[in-house]
């Protein structure tokens, strides 16, 4: 998501505590509150996808549904 509308979430955040929001800016806080939370959910995918887990002795414990995803996107080498 762009600064400008990081910025304008914030910009309505403070006018909405200190006097209120129109109906149509209720409407577009709305919409770009979701914007920048699906935003965020994509980036925590896939960072999470990313990941490989390893113990104290080196050996690979991933989680087999995450091993899953990672061979559908040919990650980490898996096949």
């Amino acid at each position: 998501m762009k600064q400008e509308k990081i910025d304008r979430i914030n910009e309505l955040a403070k006018k909405k505590k200190k006097q209120g929001l129109t109906p149509e800016e209720k409407v577009e806080q709305a919409a770009l509150r979701k914007e920048y939370i699906e935003g965020y959910r994509r980036t925590i995918k896939h960072h999470i996808e990313g990941l490989k887990l390893v113990d104290e002795k080196g050996n690979d414990v991933t989680p087999e549904k995450l091993k899953e995803i990672q061979r559908k996107k040919g990650l980490h080498g898996r096949k």
